[in-house]
């Protein structure tokens, strides 16, 4: 185990010198996490390395949430410029390692998610940058950046421009004045502090000010596990019967925000293989890719559908994503 530079004077000042260090699991990210426990107390300590990583807007996400009565961590100690801070510890009850050993409580534990965001949505919007129609591109354009050559693919970069500014557009006066969005709110970031219903939020740096559909698409489209039809369906009609939106106005945002998430996706996990040589994100494009061909099938997604159908052959998509070569 490595430890950080300079964290023995860090957890020092922080009373928490003493302590013994276990690292965690990692993340698709630059950042590192280690449990320490100094007695009958537990902290945690993330490791967001410059310049690779930034705490910053980790630091003021968090402080944001936990000043609007949603549970992010506590900030213990922090040296933002060392990319060293030390937090709350939410313990071990992750939402899907509950899941896999409680799957009679699926509707319960989403039910508690879902109301997490209407909470999150009756807030005013916080202090974050807007969620663009250049961000949104620029996320798309990974699958043609990273996918179509991983696949050899010669796609037409400019007509898939031009279909995704067509689908999306249409939906961006409904994200003003727009609410917190935190962008991966999904099972393995929700830990559930004693209730099934109490959720500790985690990894919401990347936080922007966007459409209310988004995080339900991230929640329920789940990259990493599988939402069943009927769970997806159910929960959906909970959200909506708790902010009164039009229901077909609603849908067709929540099919083109997942065909959005869902393209970034695969071409993250394909970057995540090529350029940081982590293939085990390669095995989680079936899922994705299945989810995207839904989205895909509402009306709104015409011209993005009609794309794929032009540029991405039929082999791989019936392959849901196709293998790769190294």
């Amino acid at each position: 185990m490595t430890l950080p530079a300079g964290v023995e004077p860090f957890l020092a000042a922080a009373g928490w010198g003493a302590a013994t260090i276990e690292p965690l699991a990692g993340d698709a990210s630059f950042r590192r996490y280690f449990r320490l426990t100094r007695g009958e107390q537990t902290a945690l300590l993330m490791d967001a390395p410059p310049p690779q990583e930034d705490p910053a807007p980790f630091l003021r996400a968090a402080r944001w949430l936990d000043a609007n009565g949603m549970r992010a961590p506590l900030i213990l100690a922090e040296q933002a410029e060392q990319g060293l801070v030390l937090l709350e510890d939410f313990g071990t009850a992750r939402m899907r390692d509950y899941l896999d050993d409680h799957a009679a409580d699926e509707m319960d534990v989403y039910a508690g998610a879902v109301d997490a965001l209407v909470a999150l949505r009756a807030l005013p919007p916080g202090p974050f940058l807007n969620y663009s129609i250049s961000e949104y591109m620029r996320e798309v354009r990974l699958f043609t950046e990273w996918y179509c050559p991983a696949q050899r693919l010669y796609a037409d970069v400019a007509g898939f421009t031009a279909a995704w500014e067509s689908a999306l557009r249409d939906l961006l006066p409904r994200q003003r004045p727009g609410v917190t969005v935190l962008r991966d709110y999904h099972a393995e970031n929700i830990m559930l502090l004693g209730a099934l219903n109490k959720q500790g939020l985690l990894d919401f740096q990347d936080a922007l000010v966007g459409h209310p559909a988004y995080d339900l698409v991230s929640l329920l489209q789940d990259a990493r596990r599988d939402v069943s039809p009927h769970v997806e369906a159910a929960m959906i009609d909970r959200y909506l019967a708790a902010t009164g939106d039009d229901r077909e106005t609603f849908l067709a945002d929540y099919a083109r925000l997942g065909a959005q998430r869902n393209t970034k996706i695969v071409g993250i996990f394909v970057r995540l293989w090529k350029r940081d040589g982590k293939a085990r994100y390669l095995d989680l494009i079936p899922r994705v890719w299945r989810q995207l061909e839904r989205d895909l099938a509402h009306p709104a997604l015409a011209p993005v559908a009609a794309w794929f159908e032009a540029n991405v052959p039929a082999t791989l998509r019936e392959a849901a994503g196709g293998e790769f070569s190294a």
